[in-house]
């Protein structure tokens, strides 16, 4: 089982990883410039983007979900068919966002408020960026159904090579274009394209017999396409309650100074690493669960569950350990400026206990997705953000300013690990 569940992870965690690491590599561009201006402005930008694009996670999820379970019980036809809808969906929420971007950016800033010239950037990087849409969900479409297939080495692939070229046009457009976040921007929409196009050709070379099920009739099936949406709707707003709590994060940071903002941004890249980490197992556990699922074996879908914890909190602890001890060293990677590293060191064990008190939530959420038990994961997410991160940090905000927020957002993962292994009795273990 080890064997099996790290085939799936290790790909998965490189693809992953190099998420956080383009945001990381963005930022020390940024962060090496004049001006802590810089770095607030992709954090913003960035803010808007993971609202409008999280929003949309569900693409992937539920794809990754339904398309496993197919995969179990040996249903390629289906298959075929789930990633249909799922592109069908991601080409109109693209023109969605696009037709109205003027509406979204002004509404985005005005709940934001941050300093004119933060704001100022931000708005270059969102109004371009915002043209990457068509690519950046159609890839949300055909990577969760590469997951659900049980490929991971190909979204590992177009990964890095999408980080790769992003990487190389940061720099390109920064440091010899003398661009700023207009020239990260154009680094983004170039690669996600470039992506598209890639995850495109895999899909010719080695599943083009799946294109000769593609029929209208089959698309547009009334019952599925209902099951589609009805798992959607619970997956869009536990993701929802996740984009309120983190860009509530950012707008608070904002609304307190431009340090504070520069501060918490950098640090909760600690958070994203880990995160994105982790998530090469919830991928797994997707797989995994949905195919067991599919195939109706109790035994093996236990059996994964468990060998699933056991690397997740066997991996949180070091992450811990690293991040209490090494967290300053990592800062001066991202940044230069002594000012906001000596602030961030005021915070930094907030985000060293993170790892340990969220592996299960980050597990959790890939056998519920699995399981497609979107209903539970929703109920487990509302509680957590709204009986656990807004009273705890407004309750607190008077006393402990800024560590009011990391605290509000430990107690948040951890709401979300408790409530979810509560409720795995009944809704994975028993009603599958």
């Amino acid at each position: 089982m080890n064997k099996k569940i790290l085939n799936l992870a290790i790909p998965n965690i490189i693809s992953n990883i190099t998420i956080p690491l383009l945001g990381m590599v963005d930022l020390s561009v940024l962060g090496h410039l004049n001006s802590e201006i810089y770095i607030g402005a992709i954090a913003i930008g960035g803010m808007i983007f993971n609202f409008l694009y999280w929003g949309f996670s569900f693409l992937r999820m539920s794809t990754s979900g339904f398309t496993a379970q197919s995969y179990g019980n040996r249903n390629f036809k289906e298959s075929a068919n789930i990633l249909s809808r799922a592109l069908i969906v991601a080409l109109a929420g693209s023109i969605f966002l696009i037709v109205l971007q003027k509406p979204i950016g002004i509404f985005s800033f005005y709940i934001i408020n941050g300093s004119k010239e933060v704001e100022t950037l931000a708005a270059q990087y969102y109004y371009i960026r915002i043209y990457a849409a068509p690519a950046t969900l159609s890839l949300f479409a055909l990577i969760g159904w590469y997951i659900g297939m049980q490929n991971t080495k190909t979204p590992m692939i177009i990964a890095i090579i999408i980080n790769i070229i992003n990487i190389a046009l940061d720099l390109i457009f920064v440091f010899v274009f003398n661009m700023k976040s207009n020239g990260v921007a154009w680094g983004t929409v170039i690669a996600q394209y470039s992506g598209l196009i890639i995850a495109l050709i895999f899909f010719y070379k080695y599943y083009k017999r799946f294109i000769k099920y593609w029929n209208y009739q089959a698309m547009m099936k009334v019952n599925e396409i209902k099951k589609f949406f009805i798992v959607n709707k619970d997956i869009f707003i536990r993701t929802l309650c996740l984009i309120i709590v983190f860009s509530f994060f950012t707008a608070k940071s904002a609304n307190t100074n431009n340090s504070i903002l520069a501060v918490n941004t950098l640090l909760l890249q600690f958070l994203f690493v880990f995160s994105y980490f982790i998530d090469g197992f919830a991928y797994a556990a997707e797989s995994l669960t949905g195919k067991y699922i599919g195939a109706n074996n109790k035994s093996k879908l236990k059996t994964t569950i468990t060998y699933l914890f056991k690397w997740g909190f066997g991996l949180s602890i070091p992450f811990s350990i690293v991040y209490l001890i090494f967290g300053k060293n990592i800062l001066y990677i991202l940044t230069n400026n002594v000012k906001i590293i000596n602030m961030s060191t005021s915070y930094i064990y907030w985000v060293a206990f993170i790892p340990i008190i969220s592996f299960a939530a980050f597990l959790w959420d890939g056998i519920y997705v699995g399981a497609t038990a979107s209903k539970a994961m929703r109920n487990t997410m509302l509680i957590s953000t709204l009986v656990v991160f807004f009273p705890v940090y407004f309750l607190l905000q008077p006393y402990l300013g800024n560590h009011s927020l990391w605290l509000a957002m430990l107690l948040f993962m951890g709401s979300r690990s408790i409530s979810q292994t509560v409720l795995a009795k009944k809704r994975i273990f028993i009603t599958h």
